[in-house]
């Protein structure tokens, strides 16, 4: 059940936000050049590696790097700022959770470098389930909490996932997103 509402909701919203990605890639493309969609590897279902989708925020040629060590005054455009505090830049991640390769809600996916948290995570079961655009950890405390509690958190959803629980998840992001609550720096 959850697979099919994820390809649904994920097509409706890429017809309705469709105006927005037109916006979004033409201010990209005319103010900063280069390409549009920021494209990354990433650790997805079953440990194994999937491409993620955003829109670009980080000058180009930046490598892999866990948003912690982002130089903000030096690596993220202007545009990418608001992108990134907006939440703007996930989008593309709809095309994830349509090519079934994300969810709407599970635990975000790592960079393969964040090994001190995969590690937990393999451990905790976590890669049992799709990756999510929004998990319990982005909503108590995103930014502002250690890797040992983000992966405590995304066991604890892994164990009560549910419908319900998704949507709660997803209510409490759409607030926190508004608010901006837990964004560091632009991050």
């Amino acid at each position: 059940m959850k697979r099919f509402l994820d390809i649904i909701a994920s097509f409706i919203l890429i017809v309705l936000l469709s105006p927005v990605f037109i916006a979004v890639a033409i201010i990209l493309k005319c103010s900063e050049g280069g390409s549009v969609l920021f494209k990354q590897k990433r650790v997805g279902r079953n440990n194994e590696l999937f491409t993620i989708y955003k829109f670009r925020t980080l000058q180009e040629n930046i490598g892999d790097m866990a948003t912690e060590d982002i130089d903000v005054e030096h690596q993220v455009l202007r545009i990418g700022k608001i992108l990134r505090v907006t939440s703007i830049d996930e989008l593309p991640q709809l095309f994830n959770i349509l090519n079934g390769t994300m969810s709407f809600v599970g635990p975000r996916p790592l960079i393969p470098a964040e090994k001190e948290i995969r590690e937990l995570r393999l451990q905790y079961g976590v890669y049992n389930v799709r990756p999510g655009m929004t998990g319990l950890a982005q909503i108590n405390g995103r930014d502002n909490i250690q890797y040992k509690e983000k992966a405590l958190l995304d066991k604890e959803y892994v164990e009560n996932q549910s419908l319900a629980y998704d949507f709660k998840i997803i209510f409490k992001t759409i607030s926190k997103v508004l608010k901006r609550d837990d964004i560091k720096d632009g991050k």
